[in-house]
């Protein structure tokens, strides 16, 4: 079948369709076409660039992409992999095989596997796979899947892709399988970049990952996530096994989880980290920047140092202030950071609950708030990634991993 552009003219011919497998109750997801442009380079379009599909053409919009087509692991080609497999009915003795399969639109750029043609599979004389009086049968994704098996590429080459990988990308890759393939990749993961991912991935899948790892392996990974997402991990898993992990990790890191954990949810205290950029009142701007400077730290983290009275750990003694790492950049290296601290900078109560904690970074325009108990002592800080997670409906992380593999044209 021909693709042609906006203008009408033939980019190329269509030879496959690329899928990729969620769960076994959902059928997979049409990711784009495979195309096939001149002296057989192949090439790849997302399904956000199809304007249409009929009986005769395809129609693309915008801005090919001629890159050669590489397939990643979690992918599937309809043609080279699917056609010609054969599977078992049990309602039906014999072997079958496919030959076609179907897909739909479900929404604007989302298509979807739907049905899947199969023949009964024979010997003729000569040798055919099929006979003309072979019966033939139209099967919903549904029923085929449970038997059609794994149909990917090999794991390792999955794990080799993904070392390369941003965080983002490798929750959008093991969102997208189903969750036994789901695990067993996730289980070769080595911890920190496992624990990168689940912090991108929805709650739910973040929990199914870490009940599949063994209690060990699962504190290691909780230990390399940011504190404030490894508590909200944790408060979601059953109380027996919460204790067993908490009581696995290293005490220090135990301890700090324990003490998010005492919050509620939607305040201050339970969505804070309780490890931001904190310094004494006699440390230099060349001593604060050189914190900052930690590759560990996030952008946001990195954003705000804040003047404590030691001791330098949450709790810390009395807050003096924060300054903002743009205020060090312009004042000479020597220059103490008490004398250019900002001092009216009021800080968050460990209670405040998400509605003023979001005015409030409205009001500032800061990515980075502190927090402190009734003491005045500083106990964390709340950075602005922190309240869009507690203010964005609750699945949407996983719309959001979605929108990506529909977008995705980048190969």
């Amino acid at each position: 079948m021909p693709i042609l552009d906006d203008a009408g003219d033939t980019i190329g011919r269509l030879r496959d369709v690329l899928i990729t497998e969620r769960t076994l109750s959902r059928p997979p997801r049409v990711k784009g076409l495979v195309v096939e442009l001149f002296a057989r380079h192949r090439i790849f379009i997302p399904m956000a660039r199809v304007r249409s599909v009929d009986a005769v053409q395809i129609v693309t919009t915008g801005v090919v992409n001629t890159r050669r087509f590489a397939r990643r692991e979690s992918e599937t080609m309809v043609v080279e992999d699917l056609f010609d497999q054969r599977i078992t009915r049990p309602s039906n003795p014999g072997t079958w095989v496919i030959f076609d399969v179907a897909m739909h639109q479900i929404r604007t750029s989302d298509w979807e596997i739907s049905e899947v043609a199969v023949r009964e599979a024979s010997r003729g004389r000569l040798g055919r796979a099929f006979s003309r009086r072979a019966q033939v049968a139209i099967l919903d994704w549904a029923d085929i899947a449970a038997r059609l098996g794994a149909y990917g590429q090999a794991t390792e080459q999955l794990l080799a892709e993904m070392e390369d990988m941003k965080a983002a990308d490798v929750a959008r890759e093991l969102h997208d399988l189903t969750p036994e393939r789901r695990s067993e990749v996730a289980s070769a993961l080595d911890d920190q970049k496992l624990a990168d991912a689940l912090e991108e991935l929805p709650e739910d899948e973040q929990v199914q990952l870490i009940q599949a790892l063994d209690v060990e392996r699962a504190a290691s990974v909780l230990e390399e996530m940011d504190a404030d997402d490894a508590a909200d991990l944790i408060n979601e898993l059953p109380n027996e096994m919460a204790e067993m992990l908490l009581g696995e990790m290293e005490p220090d890191e135990a301890d700090d989880l324990r003490r998010l954990l005492t919050y509620a949810e939607f305040t201050a205290g339970g969505m804070m980290t309780p490890e931001p950029v904190i310094v004494s009142p006699d440390a230099t701007v060349a001593d604060a920047l050189a914190l900052v400077r930690q590759e560990e730290l996030s952008p946001a983290l990195a954003a705000m140092i804040f003047v404590c009275r030691p001791p330098l750990e949450t709790p810390t003694g009395r807050f003096l202030g924060g300054v903002h790492f743009q205020r060090l950049l312009r004042e000479p290296p020597s220059t103490l950071v008490s004398a250019v601290v900002d001092s009216e900078l009021e800080p968050l109560t460990d209670q405040a609950d998400v509605h003023a904690v979001s005015r409030y970074f409205a009001t500032y325009n800061l990515v980075n708030a502190p927090v402190v108990d009734k003491e005045g002592r500083l106990i964390g800080a709340v950075t602005v990634d922190d309240v869009l997670d507690h203010v964005l409906p609750a699945d949407w992380r996983g719309d959001q991993l979605d929108a990506m593999s529909d977008a995705e044209e980048v190969r």
